[in-house]
């Protein structure tokens, strides 16, 4: 497959050199990012919302009639939900 070298955006080169963009200043921000995620659901009201999120994303079943895209929209939100979840439980856990 030929690559088109005259484009701005890599997309998804980085990923299929194996050359992965992890450097200090990228686990410096993850862990920002982290403690940030964790003082926006701090506290019960934190603990309610994630609660919620949970519930409508990861805990939801579909019938087996459910169309495709809307398995694949539910798998999309839960990826989202998983993901800030585990922003959170890093984030309290001092990054």
């Amino acid at each position: 497959m030929a690559r088109d070298d005259t484009r701005q955006d890599p997309g998804w080169d980085w990923f299929e050199s194996g050359n992965t963009p992890l450097s200090a200043e990228t686990l410096e921000d993850d862990k920002a990012l982290a403690l940030a995620a964790a003082r926006c659901f701090r506290g019960t009201d934190g603990d309610k919302v994630l609660a919620y999120l949970r519930a409508i994303t990861l805990e939801r079943a579909l019938g087996p009639g459910a169309p495709d895209t809307l398995l694949r929209h539910l798998e999309g939100q839960r990826q989202l939900v998983a993901h800030i979840a585990m922003l959170v439980t890093r984030g309290r856990d001092g990054g």
